[in-house]
């Protein structure tokens, strides 16, 4: 069966963001999101789950163990297990972005102060 964000599982998260579950299993999770201008998640990390992220539109700025990366459309970063990060739009624009993760982050997300 295709799949879209016309068809796939939404949900909200954030500051009113959005993600489009374009696979989700235990092994492997694909989710489109996007982000309003101006909006940030938290620094947290993930003791298993390896992730991509790649901008298809906006400009995305990510916080990768401190480190400030600015993506732009058609860039990503790989981001591997118990690095903190935080994806961010520091733009006046909306972001949308993949997010790639193996296996699946659900319940692997630990906050770091």
């Amino acid at each position: 069966m295709k799949i879209s964000k016309n068809n796939a599982e939404h949900y909200i998260w954030g500051d009113n963001s959005d993600g489009w579950h374009l696979v989700k299993n235990q092994n492997l999770s694909v989710i489109h999101e996007r982000m309003p201008a101006n909006t940030s998640e938290s620094n947290h990390y993930h003791k298993e789950a390896h992730q991509f992220f790649f901008v298809l539109s906006g400009i995305a700025t990510i916080m990768v163990n401190g480190k400030e990366i600015t993506l732009n459309p058609q860039e990503g970063v790989e981001v591997p297990p118990l690095v903190p990060h935080k994806m961010c739009n520091k733009s006046n624009n909306e972001v949308e972005f993949m997010l790639i993760s193996q296996p699946s982050s659900k319940g692997d997300r630990f906050l770091v102060d």
